[in-house]
């Protein structure tokens, strides 16, 4: 919101006027300003000059043009002029009348820079009475700037560090079938020599002796077809269970490998049926269909379709020898690298490791490494944008915008996804760009970590307040903490503060602030000598900073600043 920066001025003794000349002499006996310093809001600061001329002061063919300037270190910016005229002149001028005298106002926006921090407003006179031009001082008429708010920064946030897929254990499952003759239950040879099951086979004896690798169970599901009782049937699956299981045992035996079998069988595989059935290109398989759903008696069922006898000999032909089976599953575990060999790896033979194995590898190292395995992954897999936005979002903590900036360029290539555009937007703020252009990175980081924050960071530089606190939510980092002192939760700041995980210098200047907007001249020195031991560039920025306007003067304090 903009702040209205009231400035009652009283011009008396303005004018002294002789025949033979004229002088324009504001003074600054009666100047008010409310409030008199200053303040930055979303990038602009805001002024209303008003004046008030009394009767006699206006003359009758003065004009007069005043200008807001806004004066600091190395340069100075105006604002909007207003140009006043009086009684007697020609013109499209606001006229103040001699005899009653009148009032003006003057509104001006500065774009901050940060110069502004340290400056002071003055208003500026261009006079004209008659046909001379008379030279009138410069009067201040406010100090400023407070830019509290710039002390939001988007580098401190949370990037977005896009994740790994690496399973250290990942799970196999090798599988084979044994059919079984009409009424039995032995295990015939040709089964044996099947590819399923001598692949199976083969599975075992490898894994038996590669320390990778471990036999994590085997599961077996023996069945009967529904044809015959049930009685029959429930004997011909159970056996079918047992020669099956007995097989395992004896190649587990042989190549000396070790593995829970977990075995159970199915009377009358009717599941099984329907599947292949409905898979199958038999006539009126629709009908066989229709009595499955009609039936729910396994007898029932087997006898309508007994009675289909042109349909009963295709199913005794081509589906139901091939439910006279036991499946078998081989589970296998395949034991990765712990995470001293995937660093060691990483940092001194990284061509050694897959891409998902690198990534894993990088969040186990700090500091200069984890770029080192960063720059290996994305070396080595030139087309994944993972390493590469991760790399930029080291680079955004680093401050290094260059080598942020081309990374992430480089994975919004690749893919466009919500943590590359956090980083980009984290970046865009961080150089000023166009709140336009931040926005549209934020619309897409939706979900993405740290893009709450991002986005009340961008709050902050947009002046509002209010949504940058909501944004925020229960975060505790420098960033969330001013945003409460600006809304003037002065305890929410605070506190919050207190509990940001690994506190800077800034957060100890911010303490400070929450001390001098509260009076608390205790919490200012503790938060100005928190600041100051961890940096000392804080005691210049303090002297010079408005908010401490109050306590410079105070011994305790200077002496801090010196």
């Amino acid at each position: 919101m903009n702040k209205k920066i009231s400035l009652s001025v009283l011009l008396t003794s303005m004018l002294l006027l002789t025949s033979c000349a004229g002088k324009f002499i504001p003074t600054s006996d009666n100047f008010t300003v409310t409030p008199q310093v200053l303040v930055s809001e979303g990038g602009k600061v805001n002024a209303t000059v008003d004046g008030n001329f009394p009767a006699k002061a206006f003359p009758t063919t003065a004009i007069v043009t005043i200008t807001p300037v806004l004066k600091y270190n190395g340069g100075e910016t105006e604002g909007t002029p207003i140009t006043l005229q009086g009684s007697k002149v020609k013109g499209n001028n606001k006229v103040i009348a001699n005899k009653t005298g009148g009032t003006f106002s003057v509104s001006s926006v500065f774009n901050y820079i940060p110069a502004m921090a340290k400056s002071e407003l003055y208003v500026r006179f261009t006079t004209t009475i008659g046909k001379k031009t008379v030279a009138t001082p410069e009067i201040k008429v406010a100090d400023g700037v407070i830019s509290t708010e710039t002390l939001a920064n988007a580098l401190t946030g949370k990037g977005s560090m896009a994740t790994d897929k690496f399973q250290r254990n990942i799970k196999e499952a090798q599988d084979a079938s044994i059919l079984f003759l009409i009424e039995q239950a032995k295990i015939r040879e040709t089964e044996l020599k099947g590819q399923s099951v001598a692949d199976l086979n083969a599975k075992i004896a490898a894994t038996a002796t590669d320390s990778t690798r471990k036999i994590t169970g085997i599961e077996v599901s023996s069945y009967a077809s529904p044809d015959g009782s049930m009685e029959l049937n429930e004997k011909l699956a159970g056996d079918r269970e047992k020669a099956t299981v007995a097989f395992l045992e004896s190649t587990l035996k042989k190549v000396k490998a070790n593995g829970a079998i977990d075995a159970k069988f199915t009377a009358e595989d009717w599941d099984g049926f329907k599947d292949l059935v409905s898979k199958s290109d038999i006539q009126d398989k629709d009908l066989i269909l229709r009595v499955l759903s009609m039936y729910n008696d396994p007898e029932q069922r087997e006898e309508q379709i007994k009675n289909m006898s042109s349909v009963f000999k295709v199913l005794a032909e081509e589906i139901l020898p091939q439910l006279r089976r036991s499946k078998m599953t081989l589970n296998v575990d395949i034991i990765g690298k712990t995470d001293e060999q995937l660093k060691g790896m990483a940092l001194n033979n990284p061509t050694a490791l897959n891409l998902e194995e690198l990534l894993y590898a990088a969040s186990l190292v700090k500091g200069a490494d984890q770029a080192k395995v960063y720059t290996a992954a994305a070396n080595q897999y030139p087309n994944d944008y993972r390493a590469f936005n991760n790399l930029g979002a080291i680079a955004l903590k680093n401050g290094n915008l260059t080598a942020a900036k081309s990374n992430l360029d480089k994975a919004y290539a690749l893919s466009k996804t919500p943590d590359v555009n956090n980083n980009l937007a984290i970046y865009s703020i961080a150089t000023g760009a166009p709140a336009a252009t931040v926005d549209s990175y934020l619309g897409a980081a939706g979900g993405a970590e740290g893009s709450n924050e991002t986005m009340g960071v961008q709050y902050l530089k947009k002046g509002q307040y209010a949504k940058a606190v909501q944004a925020f939510g229960d975060t505790k980092s420098n960033n969330a903490a001013l945003a409460q002192l600006l809304t003037k939760d002065y305890s929410k700041a605070k506190s919050t503060l207190d509990a940001v995980a690994s506190p800077t210098a800034e957060t100890s200047y911010l303490k400070a602030i929450v001390g001098a907007r509260t009076n608390n001249k205790d919490l200012v020195i503790s938060g100005l000598t928190g600041a100051i031991k961890a940096d000392k560039s804080y005691a210049k920025k303090a002297l010079n900073d408005l908010e401490f306007s109050k306590f410079v003067t105070d011994p305790s304090v200077a002496a801090l600043l010196q």
